[in-house]
């Protein structure tokens, strides 16, 4: 599903005009309009700029957590709320790794599906809210197991996770943990480091909007999604933010117009092609203002 609505957002924004890169953005000048994004094979000059990188959610590594050799979506995930209804996790026992209030709400929220959640600390105590904490450790499906960590996880005959390893960090001692599903809930690294300070972020990195907007610390840039999202982290209210942002760039525009000179006022649009980049791969800065594309919204 996910997948599909993707390929039809695509769709409908090439209908309308859109020129998609997937590359991967380097470097961005948010000093002074026109902005400058630049990747290692172009240079993209636009009069706003959308923000939309997302947030990774954070990862433990262990023998049997990957992607590759693990169980990774397949019965390792990090968002409860996005996988936790499937049908592999119904009455099946379940684990969430984390101390935080997403781990109470992530485990609170497997209740409906699992027969037992398990949360998996490292320490004696969470950093969660006292009123999170209160509603776990009451709930007769949550089972608190202090002092633990995870060293392994392993497969059942489907291929699909089986079970953990996991050891008490006092006595050292190892024990098979049977569960169908493990959900990561340790915190996200929103994806904003590119940006080198040029925005406000919070404490954690997350670019900071004024409220009920999309508007960052630098007029004409405009953040949308994970990346300036630290609670809800959906589907859904990621696209609803993007279409403010899309709306309030079109409104920036009607009031500041364009940046980029021309004869007749409008945004001038370089569709010149790349040049070839240089033997190593990467354009020279002579190359890279030569291939400079001229927008009036790019969307990182």
């Amino acid at each position: 599903m996910g997948g599909e609505l993707t390929d039809k957002f695509r769709a409908q924004s090439e209908r309308f005009g859109t020129k998609i890169f997937s590359e991967t953005v380097d470097k961005i000048d948010l000093s002074r309009r026109p902005f400058k994004v630049w990747t290692s094979r172009k240079a993209v000059e636009a009069d706003t700029v959308i923000i939309s990188t997302g947030a990774v959610a954070k990862r433990l590594d262990f023998p049997g957590s990957g992607e590759v050799d693990g169980f990774w979506n397949r019965g390792i995930s990090a968002c409860a709320v996005c996988d936790g209804a499937a049908p592999m996790f119904r009455k099946a026992p379940l684990a969430v790794i984390g101390g935080g209030d997403s781990a109470m709400e992530e485990a609170l929220f497997l209740t409906k599906y699992g027969s037992k959640v398990y949360i998996i600390h490292r320490r004696d105590e969470f950093r969660a809210s006292k009123i999170m904490q209160k509603r776990a450790l009451e709930h007769p499906k949550i089972e608190v197991l202090w002092n633990t960590t995870t060293v392994e996880a392993y497969g059942n005959e489907k291929g699909m996770l089986g079970g953990l390893k996991i050891q008490d960090v006092k006595t050292k001692e190892v024990r098979d943990l049977p569960v169908s599903g493990l959900f990561f809930a340790i915190g996200h690294e929103p994806a904003s480091k590119f940006l080198n300070n040029q925005l406000e972020t919070d404490q954690d990195g997350y670019i900071v909007t004024k409220p009920g907007t999309t508007e960052t610390s630098v007029p004409g840039v405009f953040a949308a999604g994970d990346v300036q999202d630290k609670k809800w982290r959906q589907a859904i209210t990621a696209a609803g933010t993007g279409c403010m942002a899309a709306l309030q760039a079109e409104h920036f525009l009607q009031l500041h117009g364009s940046s980029f000179p021309s004869e007749n006022g409008d945004a001038a649009v370089d569709t010149a092609e790349t040049p070839a980049p240089t033997s190593n791969g990467v354009l020279t800065a002579q190359e890279t203002a030569q291939a400079a594309i001229k927008e009036p919204v790019a969307v990182v």
